[in-house]
Parts: structure tokens; sequence; C-alpha cells
């Protein structure tokens, strides 16, 4: 279900699991594993998800296996979805997710769990259906959405169930880079490599600062902001910054 491979910093999670990526409890119980390897790994500081299938990144839940589950069941299998994606939004590690194909009702969920998402400009569904199923998001996808695109726009694609495509979720702040189709993936990974070259503390500390600071007053996050940046005057990687600035060369992060 699930292919993994390390270059440097970089970790990548290649969603394998045909037709669609749908999910079901085995596909999170291997998912976990996965994340807790990657989370113990003091070299990756970038995940990068992706799909091998080409027409879709992830199609959320297994609709045939959710209905022939009992309520008790699909509650597990929901508890299991919200835990992975708590797994990747609290991580200290940056997740990068790169969006090629349909991207449907959980499969989005996972995407907006991710703290930088890359598109293609391929002809794909982007959106959160359930409520066309008599239900609605329930592993975190509203308020995640409304993080990602405010409350306008949220609501609208919740409430309606319509999907989007990938040029519209450029637009409105869903999908932060939007690729060529013949380029994307070449140009994600470009994307994603550079980004692991970065200082994995200070990034943990932005990612930490943004997730703790989000709903604060002003003045409550001033004063976070401050408390974050002392803890990061004295690391080797801010020695390191300035002096790689002043003898004008590439810095080598820790």
């Amino acid at each position: 279900m699930f292919k993994f491979e390390k270059i440097d910093r970089l970790g990548i999670i290649t969603l394998d699991k045909s037709p669609a990526n749908s999910y079901d409890i085995h596909f999170f119980n291997e998912f976990e594993t996965i994340l807790n390897s990657i989370e113990n790994d003091k070299d990756i500081s970038v995940v990068l998800l992706k799909s091998g299938i080409p027409k879709f990144f992830c199609a959320g839940a297994d609709i045939k296996v959710f209905a022939s589950n009992t309520v008790e069941q699909n509650n597990q299998m929901v508890a299991m979805a919200n835990k992975t994606a708590k797994l990747i939004s609290s991580s200290s590690k940056i997740y990068v997710a790169f969006l090629n194909g349909h991207t449907l009702g959980g499969g989005l969920e996972l995407a907006c769990a991710c703290d930088i998402r890359l598109a293609s400009n391929k002809k794909f569904l982007i959106g959160l259906p359930e409520v066309k199923l008599g239900l609605m998001p329930g592993n975190g996808g509203i308020p995640r959405l409304v993080n990602a695109v405010g409350h306008s726009y949220a609501f609208e694609m919740v409430v309606s169930g319509n999907p989007i495509n990938s040029e519209e979720a450029f637009r409105i702040g869903l999908a932060h880079k939007l690729y060529n189709e013949e380029t994307a993936e070449e140009e994600a990974l470009a994307y994603v490599k550079n980004l692991s070259q970065g200082p994995k503390i200070a990034m943990a500390t932005v990612k930490k600062t943004f997730a703790l600071g989000v709903g604060k007053s002003t003045q409550d996050f001033l004063k976070l902001e401050t408390e974050m940046v002392d803890t990061l005057y004295d690391t080797f990687d801010a020695k390191e910054g300035f002096q790689s600035f002043v003898e004008k060369r590439t810095p080598k992060f820790e």
C-alpha cells in the first residue's frame, strides 16, 4: 500500500493502493508505522507525500468497506484517520503533499493535514463530497480547510460538496504552487529537495509557532514568537547561517 524512500534529509511516501488509494483500517495501521519511523529519524527534515497511481492522489474512505462496516468499525476507522492526520500536522517534520490526481474526501483531509500543498495543472478534482452521502467531513477536514482558504470558501466547498480543479485550488490558496503537468513531478521533487536542506530545528520551530499561535490574540502571538526565536539564537544552525552570510557561501546546516 505504501512505498518509502529516503534521499539525504528528504523522506518520500508514495501511496500505492489500487485503484484509487482508498483507505481502510489496514491502510492506516501501515501508514502509522511509517509516520512513527519518520518521526524518529533524526536526519529527515521534510517529507513528500505523493501518489504512485496516475489518476488519484487519494479518494478517501473505501465506500464499499464503509457501507459494509458496522457503525463501531467505521468509528474506529475515523479515529485512525484523525490520528494519522494529527501525526502529520503535529510532526516536527515539514510535510508536503503533491496533488497530481483526484483528491477527494479523506484524501483532501490528508492533504490539508500537510503543511504545504503542491499541485499540477492536470485536469483532476479536489473536494470534500461527504455531504452528497448525507455526511460531512470528520477527519479534521473542516477546520484545516478553514485555516487554508478561510471560512467563506471552505463553507461553500463543504456544504455543496462540489469539487474544484487545481487552478482554482491555487487561486484560493489551497495549493501553494501550481506546476505544468509535463514537468510537475520533477519541479515538486526539486522543491522538496531544496526545502529539506534548510535548518531542521528552525523549520520545526516555525511549524510549532504557527500551530500554537493561530487563534491567539496578536499580543499573545507576538509573545509566543519572541519565546520561540529565543530558543534558536544559540544553535549551531543560527551561527552557521550568520557565518555563511558573512563569508558569502552556501550554509551547511546541521
